[in-house]
């Protein structure tokens, strides 16, 4: 009876957070291929608004992918809306390229997931509860895997393409002069890689 609850309790938020997603996505994205992109991630092709955000870490849940990429939406946009990074650093972007490049940043993550179940005491009382495995059949790498996803959809600007190639900043297996480069010549990237590292560290839960 706990497990079912809690199965039904996941399933009521994934179905939050795809709604929540579907709308910023449309209210925000309209250029050519917006609506047929979302479209493949809807479809039986794509887990992406049941998969997790990773394997142990952030958003290790159903729905964990999701809920991450309106997390960096979000923390993006109260990012970039500070005086001082518009007046200082003269950041300014259009609603549509944070939005993109926010909730689109790990598409890459989809499909990668392979979902088994692990004993977990919840309130008190032993429930099964989803484990996840890495499984990539397309290792493209990451954030160019993700721009690899989306550019047959929607062309990218050079500065949105680059803020999701290198979102990870110096957190990934890149040169150190290639992300100085990048965020310095496209900071669209810096502040993508400070809103998804303020998402994972302190907004996204860990089960």
């Amino acid at each position: 009876m706990v497990y079912i609850k809690y199965c039904l309790t996941e399933k009521m938020n994934v179905m939050n957070r795809k709604e929540e997603f579907i709308e910023t996505y449309k209210t925000h994205i309209q250029r050519d291929g917006a609506q047929e992109f979302l479209d493949y991630l809807c479809s039986a092709k794509s887990d992406f608004f049941t998969a997790p955000a990773s394997t142990r870490f952030h958003g290790n849940y159903p729905g964990g992918l999701v809920e991450h990429s309106l997390n960096v939406f979000s923390c993006l946009k109260d990012y970039l809306s500070r005086n001082r990074v518009k007046d200082v650093y003269d950041m300014e972007y259009s609603d549509e390229s944070i939005a993109i490049v926010s909730l689109l940043h790990d598409v890459c993550k989809i499909n990668v997931y392979k979902e088994s179940v692990r004993n977990k005491k919840v309130n008190g009382e032993w429930v099964q509860v989803p484990f996840y495995e890495f499984e990539d059949k397309m290792p493209y790498g990451h954030g160019e895997k993700s721009v690899y996803m989306i550019t047959p959809f929607m062309k990218l600007s050079r500065e949105e393409a680059f803020a999701i190639r290198y979102h990870m900043g110096f957190s990934n297996d890149d040169p150190a002069k290639n992300v100085g480069y990048t965020f310095e010549h496209f900071p669209l990237a810096f502040a993508l890689s400070t809103a998804d590292m303020e998402a994972t560290y302190f907004c996204d839960e860990q089960r």
